[in-house]
């Protein structure tokens, strides 16, 4: 229920609040609050008689449209409270007294739902009885809802506004008039396609937990809504599926022309649509950025379309929603000349902090030539050397120990959750898995510099966070001091040798961390097992000693790595996870030497 937990529980205050949060990180704009009106001071306008843009709607949709106000953008935005229209008053308080007096006109862009229209309807015809010149531009590209559900009410507006309002914007600054502002934005409004789809509804500060629990239970588990609007309204179906599934589904609803209820317009392959992904709000960015590939990827794949703009971020959100919006515009001539076309304006600087797209259109033009990467084995330092080692035997040894910290992946999980962040134990079992496949793919040699390169190597390119980086600089050393007891004779690689180089990486790995035995760290394991093994070249008893080290583990007070933040008792319940997972795995070695 983490979804119903907000900083700001009065709805009323989290709006105003907002508000002013939007000038703050744009000086140049202004709050009425009374009527929630955010507008460009008017120093801040270099031509006071270009056409002045305004948009506006329920609040909880930032940062639609309050941080779109600022040049190349909107001269102002009205909001209402959260998720419902503003008043006609406000409206027209707007549209009379925030603008400038020099203006030639104004164009509102308003999104379909019926408070919107009917509200901003009312103040434009205020200020047209005043005497201004005002053109309504309503977005309705909403796919989610087909013809035959929109009925008279026509489709929802989606985050495709955004784009309709930064190509009105950008045209009003070029000096364009009223006409042809209101008329290239209506066209881009013609051209626009969007769907919707959410993990769950979003709750609404101020409203009671039953109610987000109600929610949560009426999707049910596992299951995403398709075609969900951005103020919590039903989507048009619940399915089950995965990304891939549910991004098909969602680029059919749009761009299916055997859809007839939903095919609104045609996108021909070969055309270069503006793609926008719009996230609701709660989906985390690393899920966006994979939510985009998986866009474009399909829209390659299956409908033969490259887009000449991919565009990502939050721009019409719905408060925390853990959703996004697929919004495709269909590039269409403006008839307005060189610098006015549908790309150019979109392309356009805008000191707007809500519109992030700041990729430059030189950038999206140019021709990149396919660049040549190494794989991962070819990168290894494989020079061969005179140290034998026999290759059965460490290929059977190093299987034993790798399946043995592959099996205590759980534990080590359970163990990692208690005192750190809960990784530990995947990015062992990662590392182990890759380096198994090496092994099984014949790459073990009796040269054991070769085959220390290669899992090197490995454990570069699968473990991540602190323990990989540790095990890479311990290993590359490791590769390194083995290479320095070659010789020209051909040399068997005994126990005293490898602890040897042994005792010298740890030397190297010094340098790097000041960890040392007692700090709970897998160190802890690993300084015992080099020492017992150097002073009797054993290697059971070597393991056994890491064994045991890493047991006592269990109790101390950790004083480095992410456990030092944890607070609790937990380093009394548990070992220390990358002490222990080091210690099955040279458990797993030793029972084969």
């Amino acid at each position: 229920m983490a979804a119903a937990k907000h900083y700001l529980d009065d709805p009323n205050d989290a709006v105003i609040s907002g508000l002013r949060g939007v000038t703050v990180t744009n000086p140049s704009l202004l709050l009425d609050e009374t009527n929630k009106i955010i507008y460009r001071h008017p120093s801040s306008i270099v031509s006071p008689r270009n056409v002045s843009v305004v948009c506006g709607g329920g609040s909880g949709h930032e940062p639609g449209f309050s941080a779109f106000v600022g040049q190349g953008a909107l001269t102002a935005c009205v909001a209402g409270t959260i998720f419902a229209s503003p008043s006609a008053q406000q409206v027209w308080m707007c549209l009379s007294q925030r603008l400038p007096p020099e203006t030639q006109g104004i164009v509102v862009v308003v999104t379909n739902y019926t408070g919107d229209v009917l509200n901003f309807g009312m103040g434009i015809e205020k200020a047209r009885a005043m005497g201004k010149q005002v053109e309504m531009v309503v977005v309705a590209d909403d796919v989610g809802v087909g013809r035959a559900k929109s009925g008279k009410v026509g489709r929802r507006g989606l985050s495709g506004t955004a784009l309709v309002v930064k190509i009105c914007g950008a045209l009003a600054d070029t000096g364009a008039s009223v006409e042809d502002c209101a008329k290239a934005g209506r066209l881009a409004a013609d051209n626009l396609v969007s769907v919707g789809a959410s993990l769950s509804r979003v709750h609404v500060p101020g409203r009671s937990l039953q109610e987000a629990k109600y929610e949560e239970e009426r999707l049910g588990p596992g299951l995403v809504e398709v075609g969900m609007g951005i103020h919590n309204e039903p989507g048009c179906e619940k399915v089950k599926t995965d990304l891939p599934g549910l991004v098909k589904i969602m680029l059919a609803q749009m761009l299916d022309q055997n859809d007839t209820d939903r095919a609104y317009i045609r996108i021909d392959k070969g055309d270069e649509p503006v793609l926008l992904v719009n996230n609701f709000g709660g989906t985390s960015n690393l899920e966006l950025s994979a939510i985009v590939n998986e866009i474009v990827g399909q829209l390659g794949r299956d409908y033969g379309l490259k887009p000449k703009r991919v565009i990502a971020g939050t721009f019409f959100g719905s408060l925390n929603g853990p959703g996004f919006i697929i919004s495709a515009l269909k590039l269409t001539d403006t008839g307005l000349g060189a610098g006015k076309s549908m790309l150019e304006l979109l392309d356009a600087p805008a000191q707007a902090t809500g519109w992030s797209a700041n990729i430059k259109p030189e950038t999206w033009e140019r021709e990149y030539e396919e660049v040549q990467t190494m794989a991962e084995d070819e990168k290894a330092d494989t020079r061969s050397t005179n140290l034998k080692v026999d290759p059965k035997l460490l290929q059977s040894a190093l299987t034993s120990g790798l399946e043995k910290l592959i099996a205590s992946e759980e534990e080590v999980t359970r163990y990692d959750t208690i005192v750190g962040d809960g990784d530990c134990g995947v990015g062992l079992k990662r590392g182990a898995e890759g380096i198994l496949k090496l092994l099984g793919g014949g790459q073990v040699t009796e040269d054991p510099a070769a085959i220390l390169a290669k899992i090197t190597g490995i454990v570069e390119a699968t473990m991540d966070g602190t323990s990989g980086a540790l095990y890479a600089i311990f290993l590359n050393s490791l590769t390194a001091n083995v290479r320095k007891l070659d010789s020209s004779n051909q040399t068997q690689l005994s126990p005293k040798m490898w602890a040897q180089a042994l005792e010298d990486s740890l030397d190297a790995l010094s340098k790097y961390t000041p960890a040392q035995p007692g700090d709970r760290t897998l160190v802890d394991a690993l300084v015992p097992f080099v020492v017992t093994l150097k002073e009797t070249g054993n290697t059971k008893k070597a393991a056994e000693a890491a064994k045991i080290a890493a047991d006592n583990t269990k109790g101390m007070k950790a004083i480095l790595g992410r456990s030092v933040y944890v607070g609790g008792e937990g380093h009394t319940e548990v070992p220390d996870p990358g002490a222990y997972g080091l210690s099955q795995f040279l458990t797993g070695l030793a029972e084969v030497l």
